[in-house]
């Protein structure tokens, strides 16, 4: 009978320290919570200021699209292809600093970074990219687009027969 006022005083000593146990669990889920909405905000931030810069460098080549199109309206053929291509290098230019490159074409399809859509017989190695309908490109290591192909078949047996 001894052990009775043992845990007699075990239980009030659990029960002082409670409210301070239950205040420490309630900081700690406040700092937490805190801490989530910080980061979600300067996430927030950080995807403002990437777009900001983006847009900055993207003005000039919309001021060029602009000079094309006031050249195109007074039928000067000839500025507005040089129009066409000066918006073209800088565009290509812009995204070529901010990592983007294309993807290459040249040789095997690889269904990591092509598409295939089509299937065509013919004479080439079969599985290697005898056309591109429309140009991949990668931001870093990362597709952005896949390039869209045509790849090559084998060849059907039966074009002679008759």
């Amino acid at each position: 009978m001894t052990d009775e006022p043992v845990q007699q005083e075990e239980q009030e000593q659990v029960e002082e320290q409670q409210p301070e146990q239950d205040d420490r669990l309630l900081r700690l889920a406040a700092e937490f919570d805190n801490y989530k909405k910080r980061a979600a905000r300067e996430r927030t931030e950080y995807l403002t200021l990437a777009n900001e810069r983006l847009i900055a460098e993207l003005l000039p080549i919309l001021d060029d699209l602009e000079r094309a199109l006031v050249a195109a309206a007074e039928h000067e053929e000839a500025q507005l292809e040089e129009g066409v291509r000066l918006v073209h290098r800088s565009l290509a230019s812009l995204l070529e600093r901010q990592g983007v490159q294309a993807i290459d074409t040249t040789g095997r399809f690889d269904p990591h970074v092509h598409e295939a859509l089509l299937s065509q017989p013919s004479d080439a190695e079969e599985g290697s990219v005898l056309d591109v309908i429309q140009k991949g490109y990668k931001l870093g290591e990362r597709v952005v687009r896949p390039a869209r192909v045509v790849v090559a078949a084998a060849p059907t047996e039966r074009e002679g027969d008759g």
